[in-house]
């Protein structure tokens, strides 16, 4: 996956390229959120482990 645009022969209306812009930066705060869940459970897991 690349974060550079890819030609497609048409050139995007700022509308556009601000919707890709909205996208990107929910996906990253949703992969971040997930990342930190996935660390928490783990985090659960070893304490759980040691009790």
């Amino acid at each position: 996956m690349s974060d550079k645009p890819t030609q497609t022969g048409k050139a995007k209306s700022p509308s556009e390229t601000a919707r890709e812009e909205r996208l990107r930066a929910a996906l990253r705060a949703n992969l971040q959120k997930r990342k930190q869940q996935a660390r928490a459970r783990k985090a659960d897991g070893d304490e759980k482990k040691d009790a």
